[in-house]
């Protein structure tokens, strides 16, 4: 399957199963376009009329074309077979190992977010800090789960784990104890609103995070609208002052600045801008999970706006790249090179099957966004998997799972997106959450783009 798009004066051309990416002039992006729907000279008829008013279109010159097409087609770099469809089941059906964890230490938080997906922390339960008892259970489980795989990985969660910071520093420590003897190497993340920070925190944070992910949601009035404390107070003046210590202390690395856009503010492109501005150089941004009544819920109206957005980004990336005041932005990291092996690229995330969510009781999600509903509990960190027909239902996930992915050019940058948008959104962890899958597309196009930019202009 072959993608073509115009974007920033550029025509590409995407190759799906191979990954190869070709930027062409004008008639050659349209002979690559009719290439297997016409005969050679049926395009060279459509091509002569077309570009009548440029002499160098000639006969000669388009069956050439044709010519190279037919070359890359045979050398496997354009219009290649997908032969990866079979593989999608059997890797996954054949994985056995836990990989990671998403432990939430604290089902509470010291924000009363409005929109915050897991009901402010609680997740539509009681408040709760999980016990060293259950992290170090937990721990164990991952060990003994996770088979001869040595590098593991632990995010601490909330809620606010900071609310719970004696407990995440004992963890750690349990962890490191224990790894050497298992032949284990863990890897942790933390997950803050920076409302807690404090110098004793940074410390600890800078010596044990692989990755730090701090929540700023941008400009201040943004920000604030809804990321307030329970007097109502913003966030903002809070967390800026000590997430810029942090940054800093770490060298200006191994961190995110995570935001989230809702339909009030679809210029989210400012927010990253002033996030970038105030010397955050790794950010992400991501849209809003909530029910489509909610006032925050984006909708078709905004959808244009934010492919827009998405453009407007890519073109200023670049621009300051060039300026010598770059920034990341997380969905736009593609290597085309080097990225990810085809078993991530068809699989997925490994929700519910090499990745899972442990709550403060020790109950087993398949991830952070199923942590709360009854249907998906695994079984838990005590006992192990006590459901694995939910389990099935996560193994059969993949690129090629449901129609229109096997359709899609996207698929194997996506490996068919996310279950638990397309849960919340159809009611199934096997629909489409066609929302999101344009929002996607958008994203690979602009980051498609920006490498082609960058190897033009070498």
């Amino acid at each position: 399957m072959v993608h073509q798009y115009k974007l920033n004066g550029y025509n590409i051309v995407l190759d799906t199963a191979s990954g190869s990416v070709h930027t062409v002039d004008d008639v050659a992006y349209d002979i690559i376009e009719m290439y297997e729907k016409e005969e050679p000279a049926a395009i060279v008829s459509a091509m002569l009329q077309k570009y009548k008013h440029l002499p160098d279109v000639t006969e000669d010159e388009v069956l050439a074309c044709i010519d190279d097409i037919t070359a890359l087609k045979e050398a496997g770099r354009l219009f290649s077979v997908d032969a990866y469809e079979k593989l999608a089941c059997d890797y996954k059906n054949n994985s056995k190992v836990v990989k990671a964890l998403c432990l939430h230490v604290a089902h509470t938080c010291n924000l009363n977010c409005s929109y915050c997906f897991a009901s402010q922390g609680k997740y539509h339960g009681e408040r709760a800090l999980m016990s060293f008892e259950v992290g170090r259970q937990a721990f164990d489980f991952l060990i003994q789960n996770s088979g001869t795989r040595r590098n593991l990985e632990v995010d601490f969660f909330g809620g606010e784990p900071m609310m719970n910071i004696e407990v995440v520093k004992q963890l750690v420590a349990y962890a490191r104890s224990v790894e050497k003897q298992h032949n284990k190497n863990f890897r942790f993340t933390f997950t803050t609103n920076g409302m807690l920070l404090d110098d004793d925190v940074i410390e600890f944070l800078n010596k044990e995070m692989s990755n730090v992910v701090l929540s700023l949601d941008g400009r201040k009035e943004v920000n604030d609208r809804f990321r307030r404390d329970y007097a109502g107070r913003g966030s903002y003046d809070t967390i800026v002052p000590n997430f810029k210590r942090l940054v800093a202390s770490r060298g200006g690395k191994n961190y995110y600045v995570r935001g989230t856009f809702t339909h009030h503010n679809v210029d989210f492109t400012n927010d990253l801008f002033h996030m970038a501005d105030l010397g955050f150089t790794e950010l992400s941004m991501e849209p809003v999970v909530c029910p489509p009544s909610d006032p925050c819920a984006l909708t078709e109206e905004d959808l244009p706006i934010l492919f827009e957005q998405y453009e407007i980004l890519a073109k200023e990336m670049i621009k300051r790249k060039k300026e010598g005041r770059g920034f990341t932005f997380y969905h736009y990291m593609l290597d085309l090179k080097n990225g990810p092996c085809i078993y991530k690229r068809i699989t997925g995330c490994g929700s519910g099957t090499e990745y899972m969510a442990v709550t403060p009781w020790g109950e087993l999600y398949p991830c952070h966004q199923f942590v709360g509903d009854p249907k998906f509990s695994l079984g838990n960190v005590f006992d192990g998997i006590l459901h694995p027909e939910v389990q099935d239902g996560f193994r059969s996930c993949n690129a090629y799972a449901r129609p229109e992915c096997k359709e899609c050019w996207a698929r194997l940058y996506c490996s068919s997106g996310c279950a638990a948008n397309a849960y919340h959104a159809t009611g199934s962890i096997n629909g489409i959450y066609r929302y999101g899958c344009e929002l996607f597309k958008k994203r690979i196009e602009c980051a498609v783009m920006m490498q082609v930019a960058e190897a033009t202009e070498k």
